[in-house]
């Protein structure tokens, strides 16, 4: 079983760091690993640190952070790539450029830069532009545009890839696999679940999606996993 966070486990918030998480669903994810022999990860493009420290009671649960580029994994770890000069750059003018959208947010976590706007819609436009010119000092990345915000990465990861390598490892190496998410950004994931012949399921609605299942919205994942007991 392989989880998105953001929009998917969790409500999406004004910003990253405030998202909330209910306090039952790190013990069930523990208890649903458990029952799964240990075939349970987190897949999200926020970064370990960021993963670790929204479940820090899930310390033997596996994290696949930055749409794969790092894992945290009793079987194989993965340290994401050291970012360019180029990009720690970046990462501090686009610092400087949020502070004319009060609301607006910028993550830095190693070699990718995320662009958020979903408290400040008007800074979508100066944002997108900021990305388009920030490729041109980027060799070998590319961006993803999401509807309140822009992912710049290492062009060839996505949970794709991500849900692969994690097939190939023990203990989600002959198994099933499921996959929840609720991005564009999952989509490649959604094409890797059911290549395998699994389980693809869509959170929140989108026509234009390869999933084959749907759930309304993060609380009916909840419902789901059986996390939802105190979730009212």
């Amino acid at each position: 079983m392989f989880l998105d966070v953001d929009g998917c486990l969790l409500e999406h918030a004004c910003a990253p760091h405030l998202a909330r998480v209910p306090p039952q669903l790190p013990s069930r994810l523990l208890r649903l690993a458990e029952e799964l022999d240990g075939a349970l990860a987190l897949v999200s493009g926020r970064s370990l640190q960021s993963l670790q420290a929204l479940f820090p009671e899930c310390a033997e649960l596996c994290l696949s952070g930055m749409h794969g580029l790092e894992r945290r994994s009793a079987h194989a770890s993965l340290r994401a790539p050291a970012p360019p000069e180029s990009m720690l750059e970046l990462a501090g003018e686009a610092a400087r450029f949020a502070l004319d959208y009060p609301g607006a947010c910028v993550e830095a976590h190693g070699p990718c830069l995320n662009l958020h706007w979903r408290a400040a819609p008007d800074a979508a436009v100066a944002m997108g532009a900021f990305a388009d010119a920030a490729l041109t000092r980027l060799p070998g990345y590319r961006q993803h545009r999401g509807a309140h915000g822009i992912e710049i990465r290492p062009d060839g990861m996505d949970k794709g890839r991500a849900i692969a390598e994690l097939l190939a490892l023990a203990p989600f190496r002959g198994r099933t696999p499921v996959f929840a998410g609720d991005d564009p950004a999952d989509e490649p994931g959604f094409a890797m679940v059911n290549a395998h012949g699994g389980i693809s399921v869509l959170v929140g609605a989108r026509a234009d999606s390869a999933a084959r299942h749907r759930l309304d919205d993060p609380a009916q994942v909840r419902a789901w996993l059986g996390a939802d007991a105190q979730d009212h």
